[in-house]
């Protein structure tokens, strides 16, 4: 069996509902995994939610309810979310699954009997907004916390901590041996910047009970819940060992108590994975922690961390407090998925930070998606239509080593995850063929009976651009290639790159009918 490319977003957490960043992370992601399939890969997409921690458990006791129908309620909305997006997920998990306790601590029993854990007192700072400890370094001169850490109180007690510190150096030259495992470069030399230049403290990976209930209890003791890093992190090994991936399975079989899943085949395919897409402000989680944890577990690591940037509005960070958010529920409602999906994915390259601006948004839809894409396939059907009665003329190859050059770009940055790039190349192509007619002008054409034949190369020339174009646009605009493949009446999905290969369409198809992909506004 071949290997699936999984994939997966970070796990959100369970304490609110979903904003702009949460839906630019899925969405890439969908992109990067339909982008897989076009290629003709098997693919595997995770999502999911992480739901233990201290603020679900305040976050539930204010509003009169269990911490498991707090987040039974929220999750629900969290899965509506995920379908209004149109992802193309395999599973959905949730850390108060079973099946995710199990392997969670099926990892600490086996840590734990290896040495790789120790109790020690601590006494120090803590910021419950966080749920972090805080050293001397984190205060002000004048002794107080940064606002951002809330209320910060002086606690004592025993926890128990992973020995992360002795992997280290083992850490850097992974980095440095595989420059592809932490992208984008920039990030990757954040990471070593950090490892380089300050000593990794062990990692504290325990709450009492006394103080947090609402986590996964430590197999070895049970007067402690384990802390986020063994809980959230794990969860993307947790689907493969679940469904019976043989790999992590046998490196954790000693301390597993979960058996496959009924029905379920073994599988070797999925472990490790191919991406973990990240927002930028948990790379060192998934950077520095999680490839520790693997290695200390025994686990193949993932072969890519993929960190993405912030998304500002209007230049000023987004924030509830003062209104300065986007609402990607509503902006969907309002214009359409695909339209949110292309303006996401064209306004922010993966790496940098980016801005939303309503103008920008609008601009967008208006002169890309109404005026360029919506238009072109609009009149080019329209006319095949009203000159030639819906029917394909004889093949014409006049656009043909454009439409070629555009299809080997789009696929070579799919691959590459420079998603930008490839709208870029898609919309350039547009624009060229919105030139053609233009340059062409079939509609004079069409008048001159001596003219026939030219109007039948161009016409051929504009529909099979804008099937090509279907088929490009798949893993980015799901929705809208499989309109224009319905309006040019082909039965199949465009969701294969291979299907842009020039000439498909055959001389006396007839094709369906021509409709607005995307309405114009004023």
């Amino acid at each position: 069996m071949s290997k699936s490319f999984y994939i997966t977003t970070a796990i959100d957490y369970l304490n609110g509902e979903p904003h702009l960043g949460h839906a630019y992370e899925k969405v890439i992601t969908d992109v990067i995994t339909r982008g897989r399939q076009s290629l003709g890969g098997e693919t595997f997409f995770l999502t999911g939610l992480d739901e233990h921690g201290q603020k679900v458990q305040q976050a539930a006791q204010a509003e009169g309810k269990t911490s498991r129908d707090y987040c039974d309620q929220l999750s629900r909305s969290w899965r509506r979310f995920s379908e209004m997006l149109g992802l193309s997920i395999n599973d959905f998990i949730r850390t108060t699954e079973d099946r995710h306790k199990r392997v969670v601590q099926a990892i600490l029993a086996k840590l734990h009997a290896e040495g790789h854990f120790y109790k020690a007192a601590y006494t120090g700072f803590y910021s419950a907004k966080e749920e972090t400890f805080l050293t001397e370094k984190d205060r002000r001169p004048d002794g107080t916390f940064d606002a951002v850490w809330g209320n910060v109180i002086e606690l004592q007690e025993e926890n128990y901590y992973f020995k992360l510190g002795v992997h280290q150096q083992w850490l850097i030259d992974h980095i440095e041996a595989n420059p592809g495992f932490i992208q984008p470069t920039s990030r990757r030399n954040e990471v070593l910047g950090f490892l380089k230049n300050n000593t990794l403290e062990d990692l504290c990976i325990s709450r009492p009970v006394s103080r947090l209930s609402w986590g996964i209890p430590l197999p070895f003791d049970p007067d402690y819940v384990t802390y986020v890093w063994f809980d959230a992190l794990t969860n993307y090994v947790t689907v493969p060992v679940a469904l019976g991936d043989t790999g992590p399975r046998a490196a954790l079989a000693a301390t597993l108590d979960l058996p496959v899943a009924d029905g379920t085949e073994p599988r070797n395919d999925l472990w490790p994975a191919d991406v973990h897409v990240i927002g930028k402000d948990i790379l060192k989680f998934h950077a520095v922690y999680w490839p520790i944890m693997l290695k200390a577990a025994g686990l193949e690591l993932p072969r890519m961390v993929l960190a993405h940037g912030w998304w500002q509005k209007d230049g000023e960070k987004m924030s509830k407090t003062t209104g300065n958010i986007v609402d990607p529920v509503r902006v969907i409602q309002e214009w359409g998925l695909d339209a949110f999906r292309y303006y996401v994915v064209r306004e922010l390259d993966i790496g940098p930070d980016g801005n939303w601006t309503d103008a920008g948004f609008k601009s967008r839809y208006q002169a890309e998606l109404a005026n360029g894409l919506g238009n072109l396939v609009n009149r080019s059907l329209s006319m095949l239509k009203r000159y030639r009665e819906g029917v394909v003329p004889e093949r014409s190859d006049e656009l043909a080593a454009e439409a070629g050059a555009v299809a080997r770009e789009t696929r070579e940055c799919v691959q590459q995850f420079r998603l930008q790039a490839g709208l870029q190349a898609i919309w350039a192509f547009i624009s060229r063929v919105n030139q053609y007619v233009d340059q062409t002008a079939p509609f004079k054409l069409a008048k001159d009976p001596a003219q026939s034949k030219r109007l039948d190369e161009v016409l051929y020339n504009l529909v099979e651009s804008c099937r090509v174009l279907g088929v490009l646009l798949w893993p980015y605009l799901p929705s809208t290639a499989e309109r224009i493949y319905a309006q040019i009446g082909l039965q199949e999905s465009p969701n294969r790159f291979e299907k842009s290969e020039w000439g498909r369409l055959s001389q006396g198809h007839a094709i369906g009918t021509p409709e607005g992909l995307f309405p114009r506004r004023d």
